[in-house]
């Protein structure tokens, strides 16, 4: 069974569903004792903003900025580094804990063994 979870997540307000499934399986995670490690891209990318979850609305999810605080404070949030510079998104405008980080880090954690890797 796999220790660890990576989850890429692409999906933001353009597919709510979609991206709300990728954090709450996060969340989930999280709280079952799981090593986590979202990776925002494409439109989740705006996520990693401050105040930014608390305009994702899905009738019957949990509420965004939750899953969001649940993810940070026993997992990690990663912001892509080329849709964050697509974006114009720097270190210092996201939220406290996301990292900055690229395809390399990306491969790197999903090909560690005992990882299970995910893409909503």
């Amino acid at each position: 069974m796999a220790n660890k979870l990576v989850i890429k997540v692409t999906a933001g307000a353009d597919a709510p569903e979609r991206c709300s499934q990728a954090f709450t399986v996060a969340a989930v995670a999280v709280a079952s004792g799981v090593e986590v490690s979202l990776w925002l891209t494409g439109e989740s990318s705006w996520f990693a903003l401050p105040g930014r979850a608390a305009e994702f609305e899905l009738p019957h999810a949990a509420p965004l900025p939750d899953l969001i605080e649940s993810i940070l404070a026993a997992g990690r949030i990663t912001l892509c580094t080329q849709c964050a510079a697509r974006r114009e998104i720097t270190e210092k405008d996201v939220i406290e804990g996301v990292r900055i980080a690229g395809a390399q880090v990306f491969v790197q954690e999903a090909m560690t063994d005992g990882t299970q890797a995910l893409v909503y």
